[in-house]
């Protein structure tokens, strides 16, 4: 027994499904990913947190796309009403609304659930961009935002072998 997956003498292993059981990190207390020989049901995690996440847009884009609620205008003459001005009678809107939707979808599969987050990964970064440079830092403690997140940053850790790719430093060259 190689102790991945258990709690091994002053480390926590981290359990992010079957494919990256074998990362050993320092010791601290995480009652996400820990696991003990006790407890196997953290192989789970994953694809609940991704479940989870691409149902959280989904409902985003489904609510906005098919006209569910009537969202406030923000306050006239804002930086927020000047983007939305842009952004919501161009279509530019409904193209996010469409990618959230195809990405939501991808997460809610285990095979395509790195895709996914390659759809979902720019559209969160917007979103903070938009609260952090136009709303000035208000709604970035929105508890919905951090819960998307924190549940788009797990499973990215999680499928971090698959990005592992992008960040080489390999001088082949393709062409």
């Amino acid at each position: 027994m190689s102790g991945v997956g258990y709690y091994t003498g002053g480390a926590i292993s981290f359990n992010c499904g079957p494919r990256l059981s074998n990362a050993t990190f320092p010791s601290f207390p995480n009652i996400l990913t820990a696991t003990n020989p006790a407890n196997h049901n953290m192989k789970y995690a994953p694809t609940i947190a991704s479940t989870l996440l691409g149902l959280l847009f989904i409902m985003s884009a489904v609510v906005v796309l098919f006209g569910l609620v009537k969202m406030p205008p923000p306050p006239e003459g804002t930086p927020a009403a000047l983007f939305m001005g842009a952004f919501v009678p161009t279509g530019y809107m409904t193209f996010v609304k469409v990618l959230e939707l195809v990405g939501g979808i991808l997460l809610l599969i285990p095979r395509m659930r790195n895709f996914g987050l390659l759809v979902i990964g720019p559209i969160l970064v917007n979103i903070l961009a938009f609260h952090f440079f136009i709303m000035k830092g208000a709604g970035l403690l929105d508890p919905m935002l951090i819960v998307i997140v924190v549940l788009a940053a797990y499973v990215l850790w999680c499928g971090r072998r698959a990005f592992a790719g992008l960040l080489s430093w390999n001088n082949q060259s393709y062409a």
